[in-house]
């Protein structure tokens, strides 16, 4: 079986599914960065929170439309991919030894970090997919270990997968998106100084800095003042290894400031 690296993916909103955009065209080339087609894939999303962490067992999980304000036609798609029960299962326990005392969601569909990104790369939906969640009141080091408890289904030829955005000032975004208004350049520098800094660190293999980036990094308030989406990337990061190396396999921007960095962990 062909061990699969891991992915960190700035996944957008849903309209990224419908914008010629660079990040739609990533995500759509993004099989291409793989070795082989995943037997599945787990998905650890920012818009799945838990007190703790959670694992889906749904074997038919519905299309969640969580957003409000965009295109009608995306409240019609669905992403039609099966949930995978057994996997759940082995999620679950791993998660278990590891100490994380996870617990389970009989129902729950695919929420549009784990849908639109999908929808895209494997348009097919022929690859079951199990969600896991994020508690975006614990700190890196306990999603880096969510990630880490489950790195061996790597080498069952399992995707994992960490859905976020590399940033995510929603306030900043929607002010320019639906009023117009211009672009702070002292934000937009914010931006790149967060944005580099990561990749830096990341290239560098400075798992210190990356764990502590609140302390370390750059203008994080800025570029997070909430910590949700940010922490898919530390599941990512964990899920591929002590010896893992990070590669930055997308970067644009969105009205000049909004980031959609994505990472290949191998």
């Amino acid at each position: 079986m062909t061990s699969m690296p891991t992915l960190f993916i700035s996944h957008g909103g849903p309209n990224i599914v419908l914008d010629d955009t660079p990040a739609r065209t990533f995500l759509k080339k993004l099989p291409e960065l793989l070795p082989a087609k995943p037997k599945a894939i787990v998905v650890a999303s920012a818009h799945f929170e838990t007190d703790g962490v959670a694992v889906v067992t749904d074997p038919d999980p519905t299309t969640i439309h969580d957003f409000g304000g965009f295109a009608p036609e995306l409240y019609k798609m669905v992403y039609p991919a099966k949930g995978d029960p057994l996997l759940a299962q082995a999620v679950v326990e791993r998660l278990e030894t590891a100490g994380l005392d996870p617990h389970t969601y009989e129902k729950r569909g695919f929420d549009h970090g784990t849908w639109t990104p999908l929808l895209l790369a494997f348009p097919d939906a022929g690859i079951p997919v199990v969600q896991v969640s994020i508690d975006p009141r614990r700190d890196a080091a306990w999603h880096y270990a969510i990630g880490e408890a489950v790195s061996d289904l790597r080498r069952e030829g399992i995707l994992l997968i960490g859905s976020g955005h590399i940033t995510h000032n929603l306030r900043a975004f929607f002010t320019v998106f639906r009023h117009g208004a211009l672009v702070d350049p002292v934000l937009a520098g914010k931006v790149d100084a967060f944005t580099n800094w990561f990749a830096d660190r990341l290239a560098a293999g400075d798992r210190d800095a990356v764990m502590n980036w609140k302390q370390r990094a750059p203008f994080p308030a800025e570029n997070h003042p909430t910590d949700e989406h940010l922490m898919p990337i530390f599941f990512a990061y964990g899920a591929a290894g002590e010896a893992a190396k990070a590669e930055r396999v997308h970067a644009s921007k969105q009205m000049g400031f909004f980031a959609f960095d994505s990472y290949l962990f191998h």
